[in-house]
């Protein structure tokens, strides 16, 4: 454990956790709703410091970020807990696993890595393509003190930070944080605030504002769960594209992620015409839009030149097949500069 940050103290041995949007007023002996962050004798303890279920290196693309060092590993640390509770998770035996058990159950499918080891960790196989350190799998920001220091360490080490996240942070913490992150996949649910009230228990304007406090600092990404009949209208898809590229460019990459039925929610599986549908939507204003969680659709997985249709990156799951760039990530037919951030991994 460690004492948290962002708190306020209250009367009667209450303490205010002040880390995301939810403010929520905790009771001595009590956790919040991330069931994370606990009132320990008028004092708040992030219970999952320094706790992960391990330390598996993945293919960046599997963030997914497909726009950040391609074709790089990275070091992949995932905890437990949310502060949503979202009925359709896709991750729930990590993430709803607080929410579903007591406290007790962090130090049984957990191991304790500090940030200095975990640094550590990711700087000794940085020889064999790793670029850094995801925070991901379950809600990274509610361990917000690991991240935190583990972030700042790691910079020191010239490693990356992404961050694989929900977006519910107050702007406060996470403008504090930002100098140190890189890279940030967000996960906007739908476009709707009334589905985030419905279906993931959280609210949508605090996570729109993340994106555009990201978009400023750091290369930002945005993945879409496209789930059949709650969020599928072509009015919503259309809605959900005029967003990112009004309030954050056209050059944003948009991920449209294939749902499966899982935890709470038995609807079955997006069909993939719908994803079909919904990059052909998003296309005609967004540079760069991929489909997610299936493999083998054309046109979904590579990055093409929006100048000149060119594939610059081909793709087959996370095998990088073709690469037509130069040096400073033009495109090698016709020279427009694709929004892409550091060089391609190419093997020692």
């Amino acid at each position: 454990m460690k004492e948290a940050l962002f708190y306020l103290q209250k009367e009667d041995n209450k303490v205010q956790c002040l880390l995301c949007p939810f403010k929520c007023l905790i009771p001595e002996g009590e956790t919040g709703k991330c069931k994370a962050r606990k009132n320990i004798q008028g004092k708040l303890y992030s219970l999952t410091y320094s706790r992960y279920t391990g330390t598996p290196v993945d293919p960046i693309e599997k963030k997914p970020l497909f726009h950040f060092y391609p074709n790089w590993q990275i070091m992949s640390l995932g905890s437990l807990g949310c502060n949503f509770a979202c009925v359709f998770c896709q991750n729930w035996s990590s993430s709803q696993i607080l929410a579903l058990k007591n406290e007790k159950v962090i130090n049984q499918f957990t191991i304790e890595i500090t940030p200095k080891e975990a640094v550590a960790l990711a700087e000794r196989i940085k020889p064999r393509g790793n670029i850094g350190i995801a925070y991901t799998y379950n809600e990274p920001l509610i361990n917000y003190e690991f991240v935190y220091e583990t972030a700042q360490l790691a910079h020191k080490h010239d490693l990356k930070n992404v961050l694989v996240t929900n977006g519910f942070i107050n702007p406060e913490p996470f403008k504090q944080l930002l100098p140190f992150i890189d890279a940030l996949n967000v996960d906007i649910k739908s476009i709707n605030p009334s589905f985030y009230t419905k279906y993931c228990k959280g609210l949508l304007s605090p996570v729109l504002e993340t994106c555009k406090l990201a978009y400023k600092k750091a290369m930002l990404e945005i993945t879409n769960l496209i789930i059949p009949t709650l969020n599928d209208t072509e009015e919503e898809l259309e809605d959900l594209v005029n967003w990112v590229a009004s309030e954050l460019g056209p050059d944003v990459p948009v991920h449209f992620s294939r749902y499966h039925p899982d935890f709470n929610l038995h609807i079955p599986p997006t069909p993939v015409e719908t994803l079909i549908k919904a990059r052909s939507i998003a296309m005609r204003k967004l540079h760069y839009v991929y489909i997610g969680n299936l493999w083998g659709v054309k046109d979904g997985e590579s990055t093409y030149c929006p100048q000149c249709g060119n594939i610059v990156i081909g793709r087959e799951g996370y095998r990088l097949y073709a690469v037509s760039l130069k040096e400073n990530n033009t495109c090698a037919c016709c020279g427009y500069q694709i929004n892409l951030v550091g060089s391609i991994w190419e093997g020692a």
